[in-house]
């Protein structure tokens, strides 16, 4: 094929997709660090595969979990009229000559020694969220013997680990359409719009394209999810609890499941409203469960496929199924990737996710567009509480009150979206930690990318991708990613918003700044801004509540039941479990205006605490002292300028798990609080549930047995 056809395949790429192809060229020219980009499923990840590897300068390796993503991958590579090998032993080919290779991880891995000549210079990982690896694993691997790299227990370490030993600037790209694993939130560090949103030892740093579902849908891209929650008909997850890999037992599921009444009822709704529908997708919860749901539909247009189902039958099944000559076809766990039947417009789910993730995969089988098709109707009969569009990634929804709030960083102005709670526009509670925003701190981006001014200036380091028509104008432009709160406030508006870039299907501008983010993000390092935290006795410094050592001094950090456990050895101290507190405009003995703050115990015992706020000086303090620890939503900018101010909007504040008092002459001096407890005694709130440790030592007097 001429090279202008192959050009002009690339020019019927959507706007979204080409967006998507420029920002991973813009990363790779500036940075050698793992990038992801988040495409939902049906919009054409292949494509962006296939445009990214005809547009290498060097040896492009394609890995995908199952043959069927493989074979799917080197279709739309082959549409451009290029030629590409495939190394998988499901599909019986293993060739790896070609300048691109599509291949299974599998099957890569027990072959090795094809892929460790160094000449390649890009690897695409297809369905990323697979890899479970952290920043620096795969670094550890590359030093380890060839022995120990056999007993790896990950196959991509493996494959990532033997072409970084042949050439250490290898280019990584992931693509998903679901960035978060289950139990460990986002796989990816930054994101290209400004913020930080997975873990600090993420494998993938940076996610340098994302399309929301939303506006795919929106834009009339994919179909829309018509979600319909069973009224009559359901089964009862709700009592199940996962086991330690994160999934159901399949005991469990079949008690809910096997005899159940509602089974005949949930096949038969199915059937009803799939009436003038034409392809539907159940997914059973396990293999007796799906053979009962088959014995319910009609025989004639029906098919099961499992882990079981041998591999000639399993593909007979699934192409009738896509001709049509099946209507419902039933499977279990087997079918929610690489899978690809467009003319599905009805998911029925008959078992419980485990994760957003695999919820959303269920879904997507259903969302890819096709003649005639109007939307895809969503049953689901197990209660499944999954947001399609805006799942619950970061934390778990604290409460049922609890919504996303914004809250800006009083350090750098970013737009944090955080679990929350409103009084109308106030946002009066929120569960941040610490502020994902990312600044753009020349000093601190060269102590945190060593190297990085080298990598830029080395021919070697931007071999790995070819350059597209104007895609060099775009590394001005990262340097501006995230200067100032209007770009912040801007890219966090909505958990699922697009950019204005991707919101036009045909428009081009805004192009080259969506280019410069994509680059400029791993330039950048997160805002030290935290709204809450514990304080390092040894050196003051503020650090995670949940963290183990101080991040600024390397210190240990004193653990909360070390301190409660040292406070009830010592004669002149009280340990109040807080179950209320109470603040009260009052004067102290001398006449003078003051908030009287109380705290109470169970068991009615009391300690007071005295601040003065008629001057800026003690004001000040109020808010160091106090004020900073105990506000619901921190960071919000409230400071009461009067005593009467504080004790009216109490609501606004929060009350510590514990608070430690030492005896100064008459009188209780108020110490330690403690807040954000998870410790091994109980705290007031969990009373009355929980496993908790209520014993003390035999000689703890009775102010001090009020804490065990």
């Amino acid at each position: 094929m001429p090279r202008s056809s192959a050009t002009s395949a690339a020019h019927r790429l959507r706007p979204y997709q080409t967006q998507a192809v420029d920002n991973v060229i813009a990363h790779f020219r500036g940075s050698d660090e793992p990038a992801v980009v988040v495409l939902p499923t049906g919009s054409g990840k292949s494509l962006v595969i296939a445009e990214l590897a005809r547009r290498a300068r060097g040896r492009v390796l394609v890995l995908a979990h199952v043959r069927e993503l493989v074979e799917q991958n080197h279709a739309k590579y082959l549409a451009y009229g290029l030629e590409a090998d495939i190394f998988s032993a499901g599909l019986k080919r293993k060739e790896s000559a070609r300048q691109v290779v599509f291949g299974s991880v599998q099957s890569v891995v027990n072959g090795l020694e094809a892929f460790a000549a160094g000449d390649f210079t890009l690897l695409v990982i297809d369905e990323c969220h697979r890899v479970a690896l952290r920043h620096g694993e795969v670094e550890s691997e590359a030093q380890t013997s060839a022995a120990a790299r056999a007993r790896a227990s990950s196959s991509y370490a493996q494959v990532i680990a033997r072409l970084r030993q042949a050439r250490p600037n290898l280019k990584i790209l992931g693509l998903t359409a679901t960035p978060y694993r289950l139990g460990e939130g986002f796989l990816y560090h930054r994101h290209y719009h400004g913020m930080v949103k997975g873990p600090e030892d993420a494998f993938f740093r940076d996610c340098v394209f994302e399309q929301p579902l939303r506006v795919m849908v929106r834009q009339g891209y994919l179909a829309e999810p018509r979600r319909l929650d069973a009224a009559l008909a359901f089964y009862d997850f709700s009592h199940l609890t996962t086991q330690r890999n994160g999934q159901f037992a399949e005991r469990d599921l079949n008690g809910v499941v096997q005899g159940n009444r509602a089974t005949p009822q949930i096949v038969a709704d199915v059937i009803e409203r799939a009436r003038d529908r034409e392809g539907v997708m159940i997914f059973a919860a396990t293999v007796a469960h799906a053979e009962e749901v088959l014995g319910l539909l009609p025989a004639e247009a029906s098919a099961l496929v499992t882990g079981a189902t041998p591999g000639p039958k399993r593909e007979r099944l699934i192409a009738a199924f896509k001709a049509r000559e099946l209507k419902y076809l039933v499977n279990v766990a087997v079918l929610t990737t690489g899978f690809d039947a467009p003319h599905v417009d009805v998911i029925a789910i008959l078992r419980p996710t485990e994760s957003v993730g695999l919820y959303q995969q269920i879904v997507g089988r259903g969302l890819r567009l096709s003649p005639g098709k109007r939307d895809c109707l969503v049953l689901d009969y197990a209660g499944n509480p999954w947001d399609l569009y805006a799942p619950e990634i970061d934390q778990a929804r604290p409460d049922s009150d609890s919504e996303p709030v914004q809250v800006e960083c009083p350090e750098c102005g970013f737009a944090n979206t955080f679990w929350g709670k409103r009084d109308g526009d106030l946002v009066i509670e929120h569960h941040g930690r610490r502020c994902q925003g990312l600044l753009a701190t020349r000093g601190a981006v060269d102590r945190a990318q060593p190297g990085a001014q080298d990598d830029r200036s080395n021919p070697e380091t931007s071999a790995g991708v070819g350059m597209g028509a104007g895609a060099n104008e775009s590394r001005g432009a990262a340097s501006g990613a995230h200067e100032g709160k209007g770009a912040a406030s801007g890219a966090n508006k909505a958990k699922g918003a697009a950019s204005g870039a991707n919101e036009a299907k045909g428009a081009a501008s805004g192009a080259n700044k969506a280019k410069g983010a994509a680059s400029g993000a791993s330039n950048k390092v997160q805002c030290t801004f935290r709204f809450r935290f514990k304080v390092c006795d040894q050196c003051g410094g503020e650090n995670d509540i949940a963290a183990r050592a101080c991040g600024h001094c390397g210190e240990r950090l004193v653990d909360p039941d070390d301190k409660l456990r040292d406070a009830l050895k010592l004669k002149h101290a009280k340990v109040l479990r807080v179950s209320g507190m109470q603040l009260q405009a009052t004067t102290n003995g001398r006449g003078v205006p003051r908030l009287k703050v109380t705290y109470h115990d169970e068991d009615g015992d009391t300690l007071d605490e005295w601040f003065g706020l008629e001057t800026p000086a003690q004001r000040h303090v109020f808010e160091r002292v106090f004020l900073r620890r105990h506000l619901r939503a921190p960071g919000s900018g409230w400071q009461p300028a009067s005593a009467e101010e504080a004790a009216a909007e109490a609501h606004r504040l929060r009350a510590p798990d514990f608070v430690i008092a030492r005896k100064s002459g008459r009188y209780w001096r108020l110490g330690e609080k403690l807040f954000d407890y998870a410790g091994r005694y109980r705290t007031a709130e969990a009373a009355d549930g929980g496993s908790y440790d209520d014993s003390l030592p035999a000689n703890c007097c009775t102010d001090f047995n009020r804490i065990g």
